[in-house]
């Protein structure tokens, strides 16, 4: 949060656009687009949102710790990308998105940090 007011940075409001991106796209994925041949839909889907659903939630309540439960969600769903482009190429448009949204997340909710170390002002210029 900005010291001057109480409303979220963009890259804040940016990473909980994409938690609810990441909700979405892993229930229709799991749902409709490719459905699991193991387990039934209901379960695959409930176990693929189950780690974004934390976050989901306190984002819905307005938590600031919704920003950071959501990276580590994305880093689970990041991995899970990764796997399933290395094991089942022929789903490889679903998994990229995954990978994208959860990079999406990850960089979102870090951006004031990472804003606040590669751009500074001015510098004490140490030798």
């Amino acid at each position: 949060m900005n010291a001057a007011s109480n409303h979220p940075s963009l890259g804040k409001r940016y990473a909980v656009l994409g938690i609810f991106a990441m909700l979405v796209w892993m229930t229709a994925w799991l749902s409709w687009l490719s459905p699991s041949e193991i387990f039934p839909k209901s379960v695959a889907t409930g176990l693929a949102i189950a780690p974004i659903l934390p976050a989901a939630l306190l984002a819905l309540f307005r938590r600031p710790s919704a920003v950071f439960w959501g990276g580590v969600a994305a880093l689970i769903y990041f991995c899970h990308a990764i796997a399933e482009l290395w094991t089942v190429p022929e789903i490889w448009p679903m998994p990229l998105v995954e990978l994208l949204l959860a990079l999406w997340i990850i960089f979102a909710g870090n951006w004031d940090g990472l804003k606040a170390k590669l751009f500074k002002r001015g510098g004490t210029g140490s030798a």
